[in-house]
């Protein structure tokens, strides 16, 4: 059963997302969440992770009855996601272990303080402890095929200065936009909002993880802040991860976020930024994932903007350095705040909270690649 529960393991992490090793931690985890009359289904998605149920009759060798059955219970585990495809045929496709799968739907829904759970929560902070010991021993090839990632997630910017009311991007010249052969992405959180009907709000996995293991957030109290749109809203919603929302509740959110600093990230299917938005997380500096503070292996993201100080206003108050969430901004010399552009995502949180108005966003589209500290 060892054996076959590392397979499980390795099919899982297989399966997309973002790799990890498959540890005895990581084992452990998988064998509190999958159950053994279930492993033969995920190992059903050994050779292709996304199956009708034509094909899992072939490669499971199990009755349509046993199959429907495992697979609704994985998917109210957030191990497999059931929906159906634009022609109406349900396809089942495994999920990964992170980005997203397992992690975030174990957390994502409401959890009630119990011994199972903190069990839980502190085995998925030893794999992580694990995960950052693997990166710091390959740490130059690692940081090496960092180059070659694609972005995890998209920077969406704060869009006015909170107490001037100012605009905080440069505005984007429309000819250019209309005249240059380019994918325009939704670049206000407000317009993703406005974008799509069905949308669903959840517990930050992030936040609530650490709630558990009794690292509570020490920037916002907000826990019900992610969120999923189109067939991932009908998905965690079916599931009980979510719940649906209406588009003012989720503005409401959101404002609530933005004064908090927290950076609005969406994430594109297979990590490509040229599709659809499936949902949008707002995130905070100390809980993150993809935050410096708990950064295991490389940031990587994409951007459509980068900050930009004005010397001649900026005061060197400090207040953009300190809410900076990937430390791109550094007093100089002359004390003024400079922002370090390998490093800025552009999420606007320093030109919202700038007392002075003395930062602007500028369209800058990049991929912003950060290593992790080498310890």
């Amino acid at each position: 059963m060892e054996t076959a529960y590392r397979k499980v393991c390795e099919t899982i992490v297989a399966a997309g997302g973002t790799p990890f090793p498959v540890t005895n931690t990581l084992v452990e985890i998988v064998k509190r969440i999958v159950s053994e009359n279930e492993i033969e289904v995920i190992l059903g998605f050994t050779e292709k992770k996304s199956q009708t149920l034509e094909q899992l009759l072939e490669t499971t060798h199990l009755s349509e009855d046993e199959i429907l059955k495992k697979i609704d219970n994985l998917a109210g585990k957030g191990v497999i996601f059931n929906q159906p495809n634009r022609s109406g045929v349900m396809v089942y496709r495994l999920l990964p272990f992170v980005n997203v799968g397992i992690f975030e739907y174990t957390f994502m829904q409401k959890l009630t303080p119990s011994r199972e759970n903190r069990e839980l929560a502190d085995l998925f902070q030893q794999l992580f402890s694990e995960v950052r010991g693997v990166v710091q021993k390959s740490y130059d090839q690692i940081v090496g095929f960092m180059e070659h990632m694609p972005p995890v997630d998209r920077t969406v910017p704060m869009r006015l200065n909170m107490f001037s009311g100012n605009p905080t991007i440069i505005e984007i010249d429309e000819h250019l936009e209309a005249t240059v052969d380019r994918v325009l992405q939704t670049t206000h959180v407000a317009g993703l909002i406005e974008k799509f009907d069905e949308i669903a709000v959840g517990h930050c996995f992030c936040r609530q993880h650490k709630d558990i293991i009794e690292q509570p957030c020490r920037q916002t109290e907000i826990r019900e802040s992610c969120f999923t749109f189109g067939k991932s809203a009908r998905f965690t919603t079916e599931q009980g991860f979510m719940r649906m929302i209406d588009k003012k509740e989720a503005l409401e959110i959101l404002l609530q976020a933005e004064k908090d600093g927290l950076v609005h990230k969406a994430y594109h299917p297979n990590f490509d930024v040229n599709k659809d938005e499936t949902s949008v997380c707002n995130c905070c500096k100390c809980c993150c994932g993809n935050s410096i503070e708990n950064q295991i292996g490389p940031i990587v993201n994409a951007t459509n903007f980068l900050a930009v100080v004005s010397p001649q206003t900026c005061v060197g108050c400090g207040d953009c350095r300190d809410r900076c969430h990937v430390d791109a901004i550094a007093l100089n010399e002359m004390g003024v705040s400079e922002v370090d552009p390998g490093r800025c995502i552009g999420c606007g949180v320093c030109a919202c909270f700038c007392p002075e108005d003395a930062i602007r966003l500028h369209e800058s589209n990049r991929i912003v690649r950060i290593a992790p500290a080498r310890e």
